[in-house]
């Protein structure tokens, strides 16, 4: 098949949308399928493109954060089916122009609602309810993470029939991401005692990520009161000065490092120099692919038992769910599985486990090649 991949992100920007984009289209190319990724102009670095993967970055006329209005969709033709990952403001719309004017089927991806903080949560309800529904009416097939966050998203309504809905979990690389790392030199490139019980966060710390709960986390840290514990954020954006100086201000900041953006293939030792895994994010967030790469890296996981997450993470199995808003519990379980280092490498085997069995990139590809061909047929 000749397959476009329309994506907002992309890789050296690290968030889970572009992510799975691009180990999407590296799967589907080693099965032999011709693929194409469109996204936005910008810092490339020396990032390579996914073996047999070509990707067209398209100059943006004008962005809206995350949200580049690349007029050069409009050129997008010859390709057998379109994929959209939703949501991508602007871009959406084109998909749906385009597949209205070539004739090509296009699917989607719904990675998460649209769900902002301040004057842009009002922006975000208006964009869609007006577009939301011109552009779920023209696609083939709904390609969703998971039937959980699926069931009870905002898009839930504009989802035609139960047979349109296609689960296709995100996955990992668990040839990359395995226990068999040393974390050591993570710990004394920063300074962090071998000792200390580290917990770890990794995410973009930006507005558009606001939901991951960055500062929700260095307040729950700070509550525990836990002089033996540090905790290590990976990430980096606009956000990170407030929460620089939010640990000030709780007085914990010489018990937690800020180690800016890593490399996603520079991450597995980071995971490694971990006791315990954190990312306390709220809606709209729909999986959380830190939490099954924590897991192919034989560390437990600690999350908000939420839609889409609840049904990545086992409670009391490959980790705990901490219930959302209650900051009381999230420090109780964190402090739970700090003290118990048995406990921890049980659920780590556990979570390892799991992911080879359900999670690995050979076993979904697959699934999105038959969401294709259903679409196709």
């Amino acid at each position: 098949m000749r397959i476009a991949h329309i994506t907002a992100t992309f890789p050296p920007y690290y968030a889970g949308t572009g992510l799975v984009c691009c180990y999407q289209a590296q799967g589907l190319a080693r099965l032999g399928h011709s693929v194409t990724v469109f996204t936005a102009a910008g810092p490339v670095g020396d990032v390579p493109p996914p073996e047999g993967v070509t990707v067209r970055r398209l100059p943006a006329l004008f962005r809206m954060g995350n949200a580049p209005f690349l007029p050069g969709l409009l050129a997008l033709r010859d390709f057998d089916i379109l994929h959209l990952h939703y949501p991508f403001i602007f871009g959406a719309e084109m998909v749906r122009l385009v597949s209205a004017l070539r004739r090509i089927p296009y699917v989607l991806t719904h990675h998460n609602d649209l769900i902002g903080d301040g004057a842009r949560r009002y922006l975000f309800d208006l964009y869609t309810a007006v577009c939301a529904p011109f552009v779920f009416r023209g696609a083939r097939k709904y390609l969703v993470v998971s039937r959980d966050h699926a069931a009870s998203c905002r898009m839930a309504p504009l989802f035609r029939c139960p047979s349109d809905v296609i689960e296709v979990p995100n996955g990992v690389d668990t040839d990359h991401f395995h226990p068999d790392v040393d974390g050591r030199e993570v710990r004394r490139r920063y300074g962090i005692p071998e000792a200390l019980r580290l917990v770890l966060f990794v995410g973009s710390l930006d507005r558009a990520h606001h939901f991951k709960g960055a500062g929700y986390l260095l307040r729950a840290f700070a509550r525990m009161g836990d002089e033996r514990a540090g905790l290590m954020l990976v990430g980096d954006g606009d956000l990170k000065p407030s929460l620089v100086a939010l640990a000030k201000t709780l007085g914990i900041a010489r018990r937690v490092w800020f180690v800016g953006t890593v490399p996603h293939r520079d991450l597995p030792p980071c995971y490694a120099a971990s006791d315990l895994v954190v990312l306390p994010s709220f809606p709209p967030e729909s999986f959380g692919m830190v939490l099954i790469e924590a897991m192919a890296c034989g560390r437990p996981v600690l999350a908000h038992s939420i839609p889409g997450v609840r049904s990545v993470v086992r409670d009391g199995e490959d980790g705990l769910l901490a219930r959302p808003g209650d900051m009381n519990d999230l420090v109780e379980k964190m402090r739970a599985l700090l003290e118990d280092p048995q406990r921890r490498a049980q659920m780590g085997r556990q979570g390892r486990a799991r992911v080879e069995a359900e999670y690995a990139w050979p076993r979904i590809i697959p699934r999105l090649v038959q969401a294709y061909q259903e679409a196709l047929g």
